[in-house]
Order: C-alpha cells, then structure tokens, then sequence
C-alpha cells in the first residue's frame, strides 16, 4: 500500500492508470473520506493546489485545515518537525506540504505516521500538477503514448517541469526542453533546443512556463522589465508563433500566468488553449490521489 506522493518519479505506469481511472469517477462526489481530516500545510502562498485539495478534501467528506503560517507558532520560531507531529497530534491523516525548501515533504515523513503529499518543495517537484497535466493531455488526445511535449521557458528553476518530465517518461511521451541556455539544466535523455519556433510545428502540446522570479535565490540573473520584454521577444508564446503549432495541437499552462511576458492573452484565452481544464481536472485527480492514498 502507497502511503505518500513525494515525486512523479516514484510512481509505475500502473499507479498513474489506477489514479486517472479513478479521477474519472471523481467529477462527482463522494464519502471515501468522512471522518478523515487533511491538512493544508503550506508555507509558500497558493491559489490553485491549495484550493484545488480543498476542494478535493471536501468532495470526498473529508474535514479539510488551512494551516495559516503567518498566525501560528511557526511566527514564535517553532521548529518544523514540533509543527508537523504537533499536526499529527491533533487527528491529521494526511500532510499536504508546500515548503520553499527541496526535499521538505521526505523529511517530514520520517517524523509522522500519517500521509505526506508533495504540493511543491522548492524547485525540485510538484507531482500532483504533473499528474493533473497529463491527466488533460489524455482527456484531450486519448492517449498519452508517443506524444511530443514541449516544456519552454524556466524549466532550470521549475518544480512543474521536473516532476512532468519524470511523468512523461514513465507514459511513453516525449520530452523537448526548450528555453534560454541559462534556463534550460541538462537533463539525460530529453532532447534540449534553445530555439522556439523552429519546434513548434513539430509538437502535439506547447507546455509554457513562467520565470521563476521569486526564487532569486537561485537565480543570477535579477530581471528587469527590458529583460522580460526580450525574454517575451525570443520565448514568448504569441498570436503569431501558436500559429506555427499543428492543427491539433494544444496549449497548456500551469499557472500563475504572466500574460504578455511567456504567454499573450489571446493565446491563453484561444479554443486551442486547455488551461482552464487543467485547473478543472486538478480536482478530480488529487481527489483520486487522496483516496488511492
């Protein structure tokens, strides 16, 4: 029995079939969790995930904490491992952790008993997002198999790309990276390109990407509004450049967007578009990652 979601990596084609067979039946509603209480420890903001296993939480019956950093002891200088066993203390049987720095959601499995779900540690991964994404592509395609998937833009700072570059693999997709030289980390396996346009006819799904400008830490480069225009000019996905994708093809985004910089609003908002899917699907899919936990 699986016990927690820390990578995309850990999962088998088998867990990633058994998950989306069952966010299938998720859309709806259910009571697979009543009694059950899952907490939302998150240490960086959050719009989508957190509100999306909320969501999913509840729709299974289950009693659902927000745990708020900025009003708890964590403020006074409590010690993570106090928090999170505290947590445990008081019921929680599942840990839902977002925290700025890599491998925190591992670390605090070896101080509970309960489940522990990665919802994004630094920018190492985020495997429910991945999960969520290639659950769209295959509502999309019918299949996720053979697949060209482009990831473009920040993917060196990207816990979104990480965890879907694992997923891809594990399908039988293909991943291209495309991005600056500084942006795009070598990765074994995956073909990298520096160049947008001369890819864009070739894939099935254009995954865009925003800098990571927050993680400034990690970054060298601290950017300037004339380099997020020239960013725009060379990796941006516009009116223009969407139009070099195959007929077929879709777009996809994991949010939040930076409208006019990695993406033009047009495009975002365009038929070809699956964004709003994506957030959809969020809901069913971590609500099977849930009860398949």
């Amino acid at each position: 029995m699986t016990k927690h979601l820390l990578s995309s990596g850990d999962l088998s084609l088998e867990d990633i079939n058994n998950i989306f067979d069952t966010a299938g039946r998720f859309h709806g509603r259910g009571r697979f969790l009543k009694g059950r209480t899952v907490v939302n420890l998150f240490y960086e903001p959050s719009t989508r995930t957190r509100t999306s296993f909320e969501l999913a939480a509840k729709r299974l019956g289950a009693d659902v904490v927000n745990f708020d950093v900025s009003t708890s002891s964590v403020e006074k200088g409590e010690d993570l491992r106090d928090t999170v066993t505290t947590l445990e203390s008081l019921g929680a049987d599942v840990l839902i952790v977002r925290h700025p720095n890599r491998g925190v959601p591992q670390q605090v499995t070896g101080w509970v008993d309960c489940s522990v779900i990665n919802a994004g540690d630094g920018t190492r991964e985020h495997p429910t997002q991945a999960l969520l994404d290639l659950y769209t592509i295959r509502e999309h395609f019918g299949k996720l198999a053979g697949l060209r998937v482009g990831i473009v833009g920040d993917v060196h700072h990207s816990r979104v790309a990480n965890s879907l570059y694992f997923a891809l693999a594990k399908v039988g997709a293909e991943s291209i990276l495309i991005g600056p030289r500084k942006l795009v980390s070598s990765r074994p396996g995956p073909y990298i390109s520096y160049d947008l346009e001369s890819n864009l006819p070739e894939l099935d799904v254009c995954y865009m990407l925003r800098l990571q400008t927050e993680r400034r830490q990690y970054i060298t480069t601290d950017y300037t509004r004339h380099e997020l225009k020239e960013y725009g000019k060379k990796f941006g996905l516009t009116k223009e450049r969407a139009a070099m994708l195959p007929d077929h093809a879709i777009i996809m985004h994991p949010g939040p967007m930076n409208r006019g910089v990695e993406i033009d609003s047009d495009v975002a908002d365009s038929p070809r578009s699956v964004i709003r899917d994506q957030v959809s699907n969020g809901v069913a899919v971590r609500a099977a990652v849930l009860s398949w936990l």
